[in-house]
């Protein structure tokens, strides 16, 4: 097996760079969904863990019991935000393909192995 030169290194590590970046910016797109309550609350968050979206049914709404309405949404949001923690993760993995496989000497980037 021959040696990797630097530059070839450089190119690699560069080439990994772009389509880290590229698939950074697609997390923009990736929406995941989370609800509580039956589907009384729903949450939508990107890939990016902002929150799109929070959509509530009349009927839990309650000015008499507004912390299960709390409770509701915290839960909707959090569901919905691990939904896109775990998509954002497998994109970014998926976007590293098999440049990592390429690297000089079995090299290992942390969060991604």
């Amino acid at each position: 097996m021959g040696r990797i030169g630097f530059t070839d290194m450089l190119k690699q590590a560069q080439k990994l760079q772009e389509q880290f970046q590229q698939a950074q910016e697609g997390l923009v797109k990736v929406r995941a969904e989370g609800s509580a309550g039956g589907g009384m609350v729903t949450a939508v968050a990107n890939g990016k863990q902002e929150i799109l979206q929070i959509r509530l049914d009349k009927s839990v709404v309650d000015p008499n019991d507004l912390e299960m309405l709390e409770d509701l949404i915290v839960a909707a949001v959090n569901q919905a935000l691990a939904k896109a923690q775990e998509t954002a993760s497998a994109e970014m993995s998926k976007a590293a393909g098999g440049l990592l496989s390429n690297l000089p000497g079995n090299l290992k980037i942390p969060g991604l192995e």
